[in-house]
C-alpha cells in the first residue's frame, strides 16, 4: 500500500517515526502505540468507541509450535488510553473454528462465552462482541472505529451508493447489523466478493480498515477518513443552507452561560427523580448550528444510528420549549413549564420500551432525558457521574456531526427503534452493566466546600471524591487554589473537581461560584461551610477591625453561603446538606477568645436556626465541632497559635502536645478526622438527622452538648 501524504486537513497525522522504531519487533508495543494516536484525535473515534488489532506468530506454551495469536482491546476499554493490560489475546485457528458449531443468528449471543475457550494469554481482558470482526477478517493489522466524517456516509439514505462512488469500489458496504458473530461472518463475506478492497463501510455504525504493518494501518485509516471529511465539506451548504437555515439567534456568550446556570439545577432536579445525577454543559459552535436551526424539530426525534452514540445519549433528546433570553427567575413557573415536557419524555420512553420489549429484556431504566438542548443556549446532559455525563455530550455532538454530514450529501436516517432497542436492552450488554462495581455512597453528588484548597477543606473534599462526590474546590488564594486544582487532577482526574475564586464575604463570589458549580455539573448537594480564621486577643486588644472581620467571615459568610445554596437547593428540590465546621469554642470559654468565640457560638446557633426552617426541604443542616486541629491549617498562621500558646502557658512547638493531653482520649485532631465526621453525616446512615453537632475534639468534657 503506497503511502502518499502526511499532510492531513481533517484529521491528524501524529506517527513518529523514531517513537515507533524503538518498538520494532515488538507488534502488541505497536498496536497499543497505533491505539493510542488514534484514540487521540476525537475525529477519528469517540470515548470508547471502536477498537483495534493485530495478528503475529507466537510460540504456543503447551506444544512449542508457533501458532497465530490476535491481540485486540478487550471489552470496555477506550483506545485512546490503552494499555497492555486492556487487551485480549486469542488463538486465531480455535476463534475460527468456532463457525463450526455456530447455530445462527438467533443464537449468536452464546458464542461470546466460548471467546473465552479462544483464550491465549492468561492476563487478557474479557474479549469483546467484536472479536469475530476482526478474527475472520486475514489482516495482520485492523482498525475499527466510529469516525463522525465515515458515520455520516454510513448514515445517510445513498449510503452505499455514495461509498462506492466515492472510493471507486475500493470500500466495501455491509448493512446494518448489531454487533456480534454473524457481522464478523459478513465482513468476511464481504471481503470474499470484492478481494482487494481497502476497506468495509458498516451501514449506520462506523469503518474497518487495515494494512500489513501498524503503520501501513495507521495511514489506510487516516486516508479513507480524510476523503470522506473532504467530500462532506465540498457539499456543506451546496444543495441546501446547513439543516436547513437558522431559525434562532444565539445569546451572547456571557448571556448563555448565565442563563443555562439558572436553568440547570431546575433540569438537573427533574433528571433525579430515580437517583441524583451530575450534569454538563456545552455551547460548542456544533451544539449552536444544530440546535438553532429549522431542522431541528425534524431531526431531533429521529434519534442517532450509531450503537456507541445512543446507548449513552438515549434514544433521543429532549428539546425545551423556552426562549432564549427569557426570564427564569420564577422557578414556580417555570417547573410548571417544564413538567409537561419531562412527562411527555418520560412516557414517550416508556412506550417506546413496552413497543420494542421482548420477554427476556431487562426491566426500564431511568426514563428521564440524558440530552436536553435549549436552542439559543447549549446542550445539558445528565448522568450517575461527570465523566458519563460529558461524554454524552460529547457522544450527542457526534450524533450532530453526523446527522449534519448524511444531510449535506443525501438525507440522515437513523436507525429503526427495535434495532436501537435491541442494542439498548441487549442482554450482553445488561450483563456488562451488572458487573460495573455499585455506586459509593456520595455518588451523583455535588459538594462545594468554602476554604477547600489547604487544611480541613481539603481533607473533607478529598473524601467527598473518595466516596463519589464531584466537588467545588475554591479559596480567596488563587496560587493556593491552582494548586489544589493541580493535585485534584493528577490524583483524581479532570472529571472529579472544578475551581473557583471565593471569597465568602464577597456576594458577587458567591453567585459565581454557584454559577460554575451549576455549569460544570448542574447544582449543588452539600455545602460545607469551612472557610475561617482566627483571632486571639484578650478583650483590651481587640480592635473593631478584628471584631468585623471574625463576624464577616464566620458569621456572615456561613449565613449568605448558605443562603444562596439553598436557593439552589430548592431550584433541584432533591434535598441536601449543609455542614457547618464551627469549633470547642463556640461550647467553652477561655482567655483571650473573646471575638472568636462568640462568633463561633453565634454560627452554632445560627446552624440550629437554620435545621430548624429548612427541614421542610429536605436540607439537613448540621454542625462538625473540631478543636485543635493544627496540621496545615491557616488558622495557626498569623499569630493564632502564638496566642494560644501564650494563654496556656506553653511554646508554639508544645501545643498538639498540650492540646492532646488535654483531651479525655489524649489524641491529636488531624484534618482527616474532621473529613470523616463530614462524611458521616452526608454518607447515608444519618439521612433523618438535622441539628445535630458533632464533637471531634478527642474528647473535651467542657464541649459536650448535653
Amino acid at each position: 500500500m503506497s503511502v502518499k501524504t502526511t499532510q492531513f486537513k481533517h484529521v491528524s497525522y501524529l506517527w513518529d517515526d523514531a517513537k515507533a522504531a524503538e518498538l520494532e519487533g515488538d507488534e502488541v508495543a505497536l498496536l497499543i502505540y497505533r491505539s493510542n494516536l488514534l484514540g487521540a484525535d476525537l475525529r477519528l473515534t469517540n470515548y470508547g468507541g471502536g477498537n483495534t488489532s493485530c495478528k503475529l506468530m507466537s510460540k504456543d506454551p503447551l506444544t512449542g509450535n508457533e501458532v497465530e495469536v490476535m491481540w485486540i482491546k478487550g471489552s470496555g476499554g477506550d483506545i485512546g488510553t490503552l494499555k497492555k493490560s486492556g487487551l485480549a489475546a486469542l488463538y486465531v485457528d480455535r476463534l475460527r473454528s468456532l463457525k463450526n458449531i455456530y447455530r445462527g443468528v438467533e443464537f449468536e449471543d452464546e458464542m461470546v462465552e466460548l471467546f473465552n475457550h479462544c483464550i491465549y494469554d492468561l492476563n487478557s481482558k474479557a474479549p469483546s462482541i467484536d472479536t469475530p470482526l476482526h478474527g475472520f477478517l486475514p489482516f495482520k493489522h485492523i482498525d475499527h472505529l466510529h469516525p463522525d466524517a465515515a458515520i455520516a456516509i454510513a448514515a445517510a439514505k445513498d449510503g452505499k451508493k455514495i461509498t462506492q462512488e466515492l472510493f471507486n469500489g475500493t470500500i466495501g458496504w455491509v448493512e446494518w447489523k448489531k454487533p456480534g458473530f454473524e457481522l464478523g461472518l459478513q465482513l468476511k463475506q464481504c471481503l470474499d466478493e470484492n478481494p482487494g478492497i481497502r476497506g468495509i463501510m458498516l451501514g449506520s455504525h462506523g469503518l474497518f480498515t487495515w494494512g500489513d504493518t501498524a503503520y501501513e494501518s495507521y495511514m489506510n485509516t487516516l486516508e479513507v477518513i480524510e476523503r470522506c471529511a473532504e467530500y462532506l465539506e465540498e457539499n456543506y451548504g451546496k444543495k441546501a443552507p446547513v439543516f436547513g437555515g437558522q431559525k434562532v439567534e444565539s445569546l451572547n456568550e456571557s448571556a448563555r452561560k448565565k442563563q443555562a446556570a439558572a436553568l440547570a439545577p431546575v433540569l438537573r432536579g427533574f433528571c433525579s427523580s430515580y437517583r441524583h445525577m451530575v450534569g454538563h454543559f456545552t455551547d460548542d459552535a456544533p451544539v449552536l448550528e444544530f440546535i438553532n436551526s429549522n431542522d431541528l424539530d425534524r431531526l431531533a426525534p429521529l434519534g442517532t444510528s450509531c450503537p456507541d452514540h445512543f446507548l449513552r445519549t438515549k434514544i433521543s433528546p429532549l428539546v425545551l420549549d423556552l426562549t432564549p433570553g427569557e426570564d427564569l427567575s420564577d422557578v414556580t413557573a417555570l417547573k410548571a413549564r417544564l413538567a409537561p415536557a419531562f412527562e411527555a419524555y418520560r412516557q414517550m420512553y416508556t412506550d417506546y420500551y413496552n413497543t420494542c420489549k421482548h420477554d427476556n429484556s431487562p426491566a426500564i431504566r431511568d426514563t428521564n432525558p440524558v440530552i436536553i438542548l435549549y436552542p439559543g443556549v447549549g446542550l445539558f446532559s445528565f448522568s450517575k457521574d461527570k465523566q458519563t455525563a460529558r461524554v454524552a455530550a460529547e457522544f450527542y455532538t457526534n450524533a450532530i456531526n453526523v446527522m449534519k454530514g448524511a444531510e449535506a450529501i443525501s438525507e440522515y436516517t437513523s436507525l429503526p427503534r427495535q434495532e436501537a432497542f435491541d442494542i439498548e436492552y441487549w442482554l450482553l450488554e445488561e450483563a456488562k452493566l451488572q458487573r460495573m462495581p455499585k455506586p459509593k455512597a456520595l455518588s451523583g453528588k455535588i459538594a462545594l466546600i468554602t476554604g477547600s484548597a489547604g487544611g480541613i477543606g481539603k481533607a473533607i473534599a478529598k473524601k467527598f471524591v473518595d466516596e463519589g462526590a464531584v466537588v467545588i474546590l475554591n479559596d480567596m488564594n488563587a496560587e493556593r487554589l491552582e494548586g489544589a486544582g493541580e493535585e485534584f487532577k493528577k490524583q483524581y482526574g479532570k472529571d472529579s473537581y472544578t475551581t473557583a475564586i471565593l471569597d465568602v464575604t464577597k456576594a458577587d463570589q458567591i453567585n459565581e461560584a454557584l454559577e460554575i458549580a451549576a455549569l460544570a455539573f448542574g447544582g449543588v448537594d452539600i455545602v460545607v461551610n469551612n472557610a475561617g480564621l482566627s483571632i486571639s486577643k484578650s478583650i483590651a486588644d481587640h480592635t473593631e477591625k478584628d471584631w468585623d472581620l471574625l463576624y464577616d467571615v464566620l458569621v456572615k459568610g456561613q449565613f449568605f453561603i448558605t443562603q444562596a445554596a439553598v436557593a439552589v437547593m430548592k431550584k433541584q428540590d432533591i434535598g441536601g446538606d449543609i455542614i457547618n465546621i464551627v469549633s470547642k469554642n463556640a461550647l467553652v470559654s477561655g482567655p483571650n477568645n473573646a471575638g472568636y468565640g462568640s462568633a463561633k457560638s453565634a454560627q452554632l446557633h445560627l446552624s440550629r436556626l437554620n435545621a430548624a426552617e429548612l427541614g421542610t426541604d429536605r436540607i439537613r443542616v448540621n454542625v462538625v465541632n473540631p478543636d485543635a486541629v493544627i496540621s496545615d491549617s491557616n488558622i495557626w498562621a498569623g499569630g493564632w497559635a502564638e496566642g494560644r500558646a501564650k494563654a496556656y502557658g506553653v511554646t508554639v512547638d508544645e501545643l498538639p502536645a498540650y492540646y492532646a493531653k488535654r483531651t479525655l482520649l489524649n489524641e491529636v485532631i488531624l484534618p482527616a478526622d474532621i473529613a470523616n465526621a463530614c462524611f458521616a453525616f452526608t454518607g447515608g446512615l444519618l439521612n433523618k438527622s438535622t441539628g445535630n453537632v458533632l464533637n471531634v475534639d478527642g474528647g473535651v468534657a467542657m464541649a459536650f452538648v448535653r
